[in-house]
């Protein structure tokens, strides 16, 4: 089944910024503007969700039912993706004490883009991944029989969405960084790269969990493991959607620096890392690094 909304766009723009933080350690700092991938699903959103989305239509499941935190992207990207689609969304979202109370500004465009929004206890959202909790989850949200895309939108189709970014940098970068919620866009961009090149992960949870979870991930999309990858800890600035005063300023910055708008809860994390990453010589000089911008504020 085909529909327009669905149908490959072209490469992202590969833009080079002239940052005196990194060219006077002979760093080179290019941005994979993936931000600009689709109008409304931007950056590793779309490669992710699009996967998902076809398959769902080719099955003729007329609702999405998906996970996420009361900032969650990926629910305001599946939303508006329901939106685009005519499809039927259900958001089932971490935290029942927010059941009543107003809105924030990610859940209230979920709302306006006609999600449904389930919020359950935190002790039941961490049991998600069991089968039988998730049936029940889905079904309680009035979502029995739909399509179950997971949080983040981390699956194995999801995993063949973010191989193909990998192939488009493909000789264009030594080091290509990305930021991680779920760990799934970074475990299909290793998949894609050239054997020479390594992906770098900047996760913007505290945890260090991901790296069990990116191989799992690869074990189901791929058979095994994919890529030279490997994760840059401890640049989470207090954990998902912390965004304290000198990340603010780092941020604020960089956008004034370079005429980009920068997305706070993973892109500035990630700029951040890299500039500290190369600050002390962890990047080494005569690399070329490519830093994904997954998505707009």
């Amino acid at each position: 089944m085909d529909h327009p909304e669905l149908r490959p766009r072209p490469p992202s723009p590969l833009q080079e910024v002239r940052d005196d933080r990194f060219e006077r350690h002979g760093v080179r700092l290019l941005l994979k503007r993936d931000d600009l991938v689709h109008p409304e699903l931007p950056g590793n959103k779309w490669r992710k969700l699009a996967p998902n989305l076809r398959a769902a239509l080719e099955a003729g499941h007329g609702t999405l039912a998906t996970f996420g935190g009361a900032y969650s992207n990926h629910l305001r990207a599946t939303a508006a993706a329901g939106r685009l689609l005519g499809v039927r969304t259900v958001g089932i979202v971490r935290g029942d004490e927010l059941a009543g109370r107003p809105l924030n500004e990610s859940l209230a465009r979920c709302a306006a883009d006609g999600m449904r929004l389930h919020f359950v206890t935190r002790s039941e959202y961490r049991l998600k991944a069991e089968p039988e909790v998730s049936a029940r989850l889905v079904a309680e949200a009035g979502a029995s029989g739909a399509y179950v895309v997971p949080e983040g939108g981390s699956n194995a189709l999801a995993l063949h969405g973010c191989a193909e970014l990998g192939r488009e940098l493909r000789g264009a970068a030594d080091v290509v960084a990305v930021a991680c919620g779920t760990g799934g866009t970074l475990a299909g961009l290793a998949a894609g790269l050239d054997p020479e090149q390594r992906a770098l992960g900047v996760p913007v949870l505290a945890g260090g969990f991901l790296g069990a979870e990116i191989r799992s991930l690869q074990a189901a999309a791929f058979g095994g493991p994919a890529g030279d990858w490997s994760l840059a800890e401890g640049h989470d600035h207090g954990g998902y959607a912390r965004v304290p005063s000198a990340l603010e300023s780092f941020a604020a910055d960089f956008e004034h620096r370079h005429g980009l708008p920068v997305e706070r809860i993973y892109v500035a994390k990630l700029l951040w890392a890299l500039t500290t990453l190369t600050n002390s010589a962890a990047v080494p000089p005569g690399r070329t690094v490519a830093a994904i911008i997954t998505g707009r504020p």
